[in-house]
């Protein structure tokens, strides 16, 4: 079994959705011993955001017409499809910023999400070409409160990553939600204790078990 790990959160060492992904990662680890395991970090190495240059190594097949910034493009691409593909689970954390997600995180989406690659187009939609049995679990972490009915207006971040991830035909997806972790600090405990026995259920007692081959 393979694990892609993907953080996004720049604060490394004070975050919330770092401290809960290395939980979900070791409790798979520790069902699976012999599962390995890649990480990608786009908050410590992040990909540059799309330009134009991104954008047209999609239009293009042929290396040779291609600037060599689009072959540096071209490349990274492939390198973080083909990580993806190899996947069998996939662990996500993705913190808040302005009700979405990270730009970080965003770049790396936009290097994924490729025509004729992780999806094509039909005349009755898109449709994914990623295995749909690939198992995704994301760690969402949020200052506020979003689900509670008062502020759900403003979650862009869960419908988004819903429909992003689907795009790609990535369908069974668990999210674990940590929020209002920094309205007090006896809420950022009650939000990390509740995400915790979430992630123990997820990947505990009775192993975890993907729905790859």
């Amino acid at each position: 079994m393979n694990i892609l790990h993907i953080d996004s959160s720049p604060l490394v060492g004070r975050s919330v959705s770092r401290e809960l992904t290395e939980q979900v990662v070791a409790g798979i680890l520790e069902s699976v011993p012999s599962a390995t395991l890649t990480r990608r970090d786009v908050a410590l190495d992040p990909p540059a955001h799309a330009g134009a240059e991104t954008i047209d190594i999609v239009r293009y097949q042929k290396d040779e017409d291609l600037t060599p910034l689009q072959l540096q493009e071209r490349a990274l691409a492939n390198t973080l499809i083909a990580e993806l593909q190899a996947a069998d689970v996939i662990v996500i954390g993705s913190p808040m910023y302005n009700y979405t997600v990270t730009t970080q995180l965003k770049a790396w989406l936009d290097r994924v999400c490729q025509s004729r690659r992780t999806f094509r187009y039909t005349p009755a939609g898109p449709v994914g070409l990623l295995d749909p049995r690939k198992r995704v679990i994301v760690v969402i972490s949020r200052g506020g409160n979003y689900t509670d009915g008062k502020q759900n207006h403003r979650d862009f971040q869960l419908p988004y990553l819903k429909e992003i991830l689907g795009l790609v035909g990535l369908t069974d997806v668990t999210f674990v939600i940590a929020e209002g972790v920094n309205i007090s600090p006896e809420e950022r405990v009650r939000a990390l204790e509740r995400a915790h026995g979430e992630i123990s259920q997820i990947v505990g007692a009775v192993g975890f078990e993907p729905k790859t081959s």
